[in-house]
């Protein structure tokens, strides 16, 4: 009997593998999620990236590309070369109707990044509103996507309508 390990990942998270018994896996809304292998020496990795970009009064970073290259090295480190990296993106839903566009932000920002890096992307699956659960096979470069459609579509609730003076 084969022994499957699985690892979750979570907002901010990655995680990297080489042998066909790994499975990466999250659940993505507008988050983000990179899924790079290098099919020469059979590594992958897959992130989970909830900002593009991190502003603080000091620097303006971008959180997304900090954390592209923490799994690049980290991949990197187990014997993957940048020069063979192939991509998959997943993730970007509007999961806050009116609110925000992060999700698109960041479907931008993961194309755009390797675009600029010069990583070919094979497939993306970005927008929408439904949820992602992903799975990802590092050793083999698969990837299997589940749309989550009841997920809850977060509008922003309607003002409330008084005749009272409010001071502050």
């Amino acid at each position: 009997m084969k022994t499957v390990q699985s690892t979750y990942i979570s907002q901010g998270e990655h995680a990297i593998g080489n042998t066909p018994s790994e499975i990466i896996s999250t659940v993505l809304g507008s988050c983000v999620s990179v899924c790079l292998w290098d099919p020469v020496a059979r590594v992958g990795g897959m992130n989970h990236m909830l900002l593009p970009e991190a502003a603080s009064d000091e620097v303006n970073l971008s959180a997304g590309a900090v954390d592209m290259e923490r799994m690049i090295n980290a991949m990197v480190r187990i014997g993957a070369d940048r020069r063979n990296l192939r991509a998959k993106v997943f993730g970007g839903a509007s999961m806050l109707s009116g609110i925000t566009d992060i999700g698109a932000r960041n479907a931008r920002f993961a194309l755009g990044y390797l675009d600029r890096e010069g990583i070919v992307c094979d497939a993306a699956s970005t927008g929408g509103d439904s949820a992602r659960q992903l799975k990802f096979l590092p050793e083999s470069g698969s990837a299997r996507q589940r749309l989550v459609r009841d997920a809850p579509v977060i509008q922003r609730p309607a003002p409330v309508k008084t005749n009272d003076v409010e001071l502050f």
